[in-house]
């Protein structure tokens, strides 16, 4: 397998959720894999919270998740803040972008310190601290642009996203889609929409599928192999319309039947509907910058699926990790069953007195995968792969800080 470049090289969390502090490194394809409860949604929420963030609002990811009581990290040590840092690699260029969130009284909050560094000659940066511009830099120095205005309760990432600098940046970490996808909302007759960006529960998946068909017809085909690889019997889908909304049309072959015939998504079982809405978001990415979606993540790709329909399901996740950054929880030994799955594209995730930790598999399974002992479905199935325990010691602080200015 040829590896590519990540989008998201490393990301580190504090008190986000049941995840006290977490630093890991990503790959092109990268398995959270733990049981139920452990943690795994919550990785991926703190990623999706910082795109929900830029796209709508701060106010509104904070209410969708309950507030930020229900953000930040419950301990006994009463954690007042959340932080996250994401590390970044773009075509035009790479370095970090991070943001720690405070609480105020009355369920209030505040950006107490939010930080973008592009890094190289020509790179650019800014430290907002408490709705203060600190610094704001571009191509290397201080310049006579003014900076435009900070918000304590914004991201000042929004509001720099006009600059060009940033702009690359904006766009890329607002476009990461996270996907739990609903078997009933995607049969559900849909409202057209621009079809830019999947959206979480799929509801929007004619008009994604209809500009695949018009825009990258290549891509809609690869879908439609990948999808009759799962589903055996199911040719190929279509959007149709159903003024003044769309439905899916599935092409299904008949015994008996010289063309196939075709069935509305309504008549269509949880495991068809779904694959097809994984498949649209892992082959969404067209090759226009404005259409691109830098990283996709999806909740356990596994459920309503048979076991035999899994290893085409690891094959499509293998293809779409070659132009877009993929990250998947699962607990499924089914969809970790393979030899060349290896253990460096494993994340182990465990819970330990409701405390989240996220590292490495073990030495010990690695040795195992690396032996052909087991395969890491095989060892999911014994119960061990756990994170490695020697990362859970005393840490550089520099691993896990998330600004590069000291004292912050």
């Amino acid at each position: 397998m040829t590896y590519v470049t990540p989008f998201l090289t490393r990301v580190v969390l504090k008190n986000y959720k049941s995840i006290a502090a977490s630093g890991v490194d990503l790959r092109a394809l990268t398995f959270l894999v733990g049981p139920n409860g452990s943690g795994k949604s919550n990785f991926l929420d703190a990623l999706r919270f910082t795109s929900d963030s830029l796209r709508s609002s701060l106010d509104n990811a904070l209410r969708e998740r309950g507030g930020i009581a229900e953000v930040r990290r419950r301990s006994g040590g009463h954690p007042t803040h959340f932080g996250i840092r994401l590390e970044f690699q773009l075509p035009s260029a790479m370095g970090h972008y991070a943001f720690k969130i405070g609480a105020r009284p009355q369920g209030g909050y505040e950006v107490q310190t939010e930080e973008c560094v592009i890094l190289g000659p020509e790179g650019a940066s800014f430290l907002v601290i408490a709705g203060e511009v600190r610094e704001f830099e571009l191509g290397g120095t201080r310049n006579g642009i003014a900076p435009p205005a900070a918000l304590k309760d914004r991201l000042y990432l929004v509001n720099v996203s006009g600059v060009p600098k940033f702009r690359p940046v904006y766009d890329a970490l607002s476009r990461m889609g996270f996907y739990s996808l609903n078997p009933d909302r995607i049969r559900d007759f849909q409202a057209p929409d621009s079809g830019e960006l999947l959206v979480r529960d799929g509801s929007n998946l004619t008009s994604v599928l209809r500009q695949l068909s018009i825009r990258d017809e290549a891509r809609k085909k690869r879908i439609e192999e990948y999808l009759s690889s799962i589903v055996p019997g199911v040719s190929g889908v279509d959007v149709k319309d159903v003024p003044p909304k769309a439905t899916l049309e599935f092409r299904q072959e008949v015994a008996g039947s010289s063309d196939p015939w075709r069935f509305f998504a309504g008549n269509m079982s949880d495991g068809t509907v779904r694959a097809l809405g994984i498949l649209v978001a892992l082959f969404q990415s067209q090759d226009s910058a404005a259409l691109s979606v830098p990283l996709v993540g999806i909740e356990e790709p596994e459920v309503a699926l048979h076991p035999a329909a899994v290893g085409a399901l690891l094959d499509a996740l293998r293809e779409a990790s070659q132009s877009t950054q993929v990250i998947v929880t699962t607990h499924s030994p089914d969809l970790l069953d393979s030899a060349d799955i290896e253990c460096e594209l494993l994340l182990a995730v465990h819970a330990e007195k409701g405390t989240t930790q996220i590292a490495p598999v073990d030495e010990a399974s690695r040795e195992a995968v690396r032996k052909g002992l087991y395969t890491p479905g095989e060892l999911l199935r014994l119960d061990q792969l756990r994170p490695d325990i020697k990362l859970f010691g005393p840490k550089s602080p520099k691993q896990l800080d998330l600004f590069d200015g000291a004292g912050l």
